[in-house]
């Protein structure tokens, strides 16, 4: 077998709910680690005298650290497997999270943040690959789905569970608790993890060939459109993110309980969305829910946009809004991703990584956006409707979603 064979994927393979439970657990860790903690930017941006702008960007810092990560991490796991990256980076997660509570600066804060994304970058993309190890096409997306309810439900309550620990003890117990998922995750995998990629369909080149591969895939105009739609949608998530403690708490009045409760309520329509997605492309292809779906998220946040300027229903109509937008989100990055990763199986770690990094990237390019333009409601849905009309522009200008054969087609 060359080094450009593709790996053969095992549709026949049916995942077990242990299975699917385990990597969902392991793509949700960068979401838990944000979500945990966000409940604390007040207190950590009071604590360490730093502007609303500053403690959004330790979340900001953290996907960007992410980012660097995917596309060091996908390309070694490409060469040496998945299971040696994934324990490695977890393992690190572990010390920066424990580094992390010692900070006594928000620029320290930051740079450790960074440090932490890039090593538990290493969950995510390895969770991708292995996917794209065993399945393509409708099956590898409805199993994307499946694990968005692992990955939904688990920061459905980090926002809770964060709060209540640092209500108990303190802002920075936080980052233990994040250390001891850590440490969970590393005995999972060393014990239950299989290996799905045998040394016969390993990588083998040097820096060069990695370098070789990435210009492949940066060539490639299709899968570049497909790889930034995801981080778009991460985009539209973390200006939620980032600027709902501040909308919710400050410009709304909410208790940390409330934000708590409405942060996990809105993460039920992203989970909601999901699962129906997973039923969908049972009957419809992962191309065509994508181009309806991304339409139908723009005209929801055009409607989140004007509620947050005009104030017509208050909080219940910007909720119900913002609701909406969330609920298509489900229907968008899990069909990119997979049409992105479709052909490029034999380097499925180099290709996830891409994808990731680009997730990461531009949101955390993104999110801080809100903090600039004054983190009220206002910035928060203006910043939302720029990433869901930049999909749109992306698929319409990369893809032939919306060209007349386009939409016509099953792809």
């Amino acid at each position: 077998m060359t080094d450009d064979s593709p790996v053969s994927p095992r549709p026949r393979y049916v995942p077990s709910f242990k299975y699917i439970l385990m990597l969902g657990a392991l793509a949700a860790l960068p979401a838990v680690t944000v979500d945990m903690y966000l409940p604390s930017l007040p207190t950590v941006a009071a604590e360490l005298h730093a502007s609303h702008a500053a403690v959004q960007f330790t979340i900001s810092a953290m996907l960007l650290g992410g980012g660097i990560g995917q596309l060091v991490i996908g390309p070694f796991s490409d060469r040496f497997g998945r299971r040696l990256p994934l324990l490695i980076g977890i393992s690190l997660h572990v010390v920066f999270s424990i580094l992390c509570s010692l900070a006594s600066s928000i620029e320290l804060l930051i740079a450790l943040r960074c440090l932490q994304g890039f090593f538990n970058a290493a969950a995510g993309v390895v969770a991708i690959a292995v996917i794209r190890d065993r399945f393509v096409g409708s099956d590898a997306a409805r199993l994307l789905s499946r694990l968005m309810l692992v990955i939904g439900v688990a920061p459905l309550f980090a926002p809770t569970i964060g709060q209540a620990i640092a209500g108990a003890w303190h802002w920075r117990a936080v980052f233990y608790a994040l250390a001891l998922i850590g440490v969970v995750l590393v005995a999972i995998v060393w014990r239950w993890m299989p290996e799905t990629l045998p040394p016969k369909a390993r990588r083998t080149r040097e820096s060069t060939g990695v370098l070789r591969s990435y210009g492949a895939l940066l060539r490639d105009r299709r899968f570049i459109a497909l790889a930034i739609v995801p981080g778009l949608g991460m985009a539209v998530i973390l200006s939620y993110v980032v600027g709902s403690p501040f909308v919710f708490q400050e410009e709304f009045g909410l208790t940390p309980g409330q934000f708590a409760l409405l942060f996990a309520l809105n993460g039920c329509a992203l989970v909601g969305s999901a699962q129906i997605n997973a039923s969908l492309v049972r009957r419809i292809s992962p191309a065509r829910i994508l181009r309806v779906a991304a339409l139908v998220q723009l005209v929801c946040a055009t409607l989140l946009l004007l509620v947050a300027i005009t104030g017509i229903g208050g909080l219940p109509a910007l909720l119900g809004a913002l609701w909406l937008v969330l609920g298509t989100q489900g229907m968008i990055p899990p069909n990119a991703s997979v049409l992105a990763l479709n052909d490029y199986g034999h380097m499925a770690g180099t290709a996830a990584a891409v994808i990731g990094a680009l997730q990461a990237g531009v949101a955390g390019l993104v999110s801080p956006l809100v903090g600039v333009f004054g983190g009220g409601s206002v910035a928060m849905a203006a910043v939302m409707l720029a990433a869901v009309a930049m999909t749109v522009v992306v698929l319409l200008f990369g893809t032939t979603f919306y060209r007349k054969d386009g939409w016509r087609s099953p792809a």
